[in-house]
């Protein structure tokens, strides 16, 4: 029933999907947005799931959700500014774009998409932690001395 709602969003893919190709090209636009709209699309596309597809209802919805969530971080990510400024040049309406993509959110329950908007905040904290403690540096000199199995 839920996925009934899409069908007028469905119509307008083309559109959108030139809207996240606009987006992708632009320069403004952060890379570790760009990462994880291909990470989300990376995952629907490999066959391996980590819910199997043969799971009845889960197995189905998987691959949607985080399909979902890849594009709902990947416009969070992005100024408001860059995303009119694509929209106009692509003759799209800003309040139909905002109607659509509050009804493709809709079908991630809320607490599941708060968990996942914080991911891209812990993987910053983590890297800069990574960063804080040269540990990278310390890596690479190790695999690369002699003798090393690298």
């Amino acid at each position: 029933m839920a996925l009934a709602v899409l069908l007028p969003v469905a119509g307008r893919a083309p559109l959108y999907a030139r809207l996240v190709w606009a987006l992708i090209q632009d320069e403004r636009v952060p890379t570790a947005r760009k990462a994880i709209l291909g990470s989300a699309l990376a995952y629907v596309a490999i066959p391996f799931d980590l819910i199997p597809d043969g799971m009845p209802i889960l197995g189905m919805f998987d691959d949607l959700i985080v399909g979902v969530l890849g594009v709902d971080l990947f416009f969070q990510g992005i100024a408001d500014t860059v995303i009119d400024e694509k929209l106009v040049d692509l003759g799209l309406d800003r309040a139909a774009f905002d109607r659509d993509l509050g009804q493709v959110r809709r079908l991630v329950p809320r607490p599941v998409r708060q968990v996942v908007r914080r991911i891209p905040q812990a993987v910053d904290i983590a890297a800069g932690a990574a960063r804080r403690t040269r540990l990278g540096p310390r890596v690479r000199s190790w695999i690369k001395k002699e003798g090393s199995f690298a």
